[in-house]
C-alpha cells in the first residue's frame, strides 16, 4: 500500500501577519479586561448592582433606588429625620432595624447614609447601598455583626424631618412635662 502525500500550497505572507496580529489584539484585550475586573467581592458586586435597572450612582458611589418618591424638601446636616429602617449584609443578614419610627441627626451617621437622607423627601422609601467607605470601612463597631469593608444595604422611609433645634426644643418640653426621662428619647450617632 502506497499514501499518497498531498502535498499543501503555501501560505501567503500576508495572511501569516494578519494572523499574528489577531493573536496580539486578543491577548491585548485579555489582558486590559483582567485589569479591570474588580478582584474584591464588594466592588465586582457594586459595579454589577450600578447596571441594575432604576440604581443610581452618585459621585462619591453611594447607590440608591427610589422604591417610592416623596414630596416636599430634602432634609440637610441641621435636620433631624424621623425614619424607618432596615440596614443588612449582602448576605441578607440584618444587622440593626429600627423597632419604631427613630430620629436621626443628619449629619450624626455614616457619610453614605447622610448623604442619601439629604436626597430623599418626607414619604420617599429608598434602598441604599454603601460601598465601605462610606459606610464603616475597616473601623466597625466592635463585637457587632458587621465585617470589616463590607458593603451595607438600607432599606429607609423617611417620615418627617425638622431643624435639630427644633427637635432639642420639642424634647426639653416633653422632659419638662415628665413625657420622657432626661438623657433618654436622642438621636442615635451612628450606623
Amino acid at each position: 500500500m502506497s499514501i499518497t502525500a498531498v502535498p499543501l500550497k503555501p501560505v501567503k505572507r500576508s495572511i501569516l501577519v494578519y494572523l499574528w496580529l489577531g493573536i496580539a489584539v486578543a491577548l491585548v484585550a485579555a489582558v486590559a479586561l483582567a485589569f479591570q475586573t474588580p478582584s474584591d467581592p464588594a466592588t465586582a458586586f457594586l459595579a454589577h448592582n450600578a447596571r441594575a435597572k432604576g440604581v443610581v450612582t452618585t459621585p462619591s458611589g453611594l447607590q440608591y433606588q427610589v422604591l417610592t418618591p416623596g414630596t416636599g424638601t430634602s432634609p440637610t446636616d441641621a435636620d433631624v429625620v424621623l425614619i424607618l429602617y432596615e440596614g443588612r449584609l449582602l448576605n441578607g443578614t440584618v444587622f440593626d432595624k429600627s423597632p419604631q419610627p427613630t430620629p436621626i441627626e443628619v449629619g450624626g451617621v455614616v457619610p453614605g447614609f447622610s448623604e442619601a437622607l439629604k436626597l430623599m423627601n418626607k414619604g420617599g422609601k429608598y434602598r441604599l447601598w454603601l460601598k465601605p467607605s462610606l459606610g464603616y470601612g475597616d473601623h466597625v463597631p466592635p463585637g457587632g455583626p458587621i465585617p470589616a469593608n463590607a458593603v451595607l444595604v438600607f432599606d429607609v422611609e423617611l417620615l418627617d424631618a425638622m431643624p435639630v433645634l427644633k427637635y432639642k426644643q420639642m424634647q426639653q418640653m416633653m422632659q419638662q412635662q415628665g413625657m420622657i426621662p432626661p438623657g433618654a428619647g436622642g438621636p442615635p450617632t451612628g450606623h
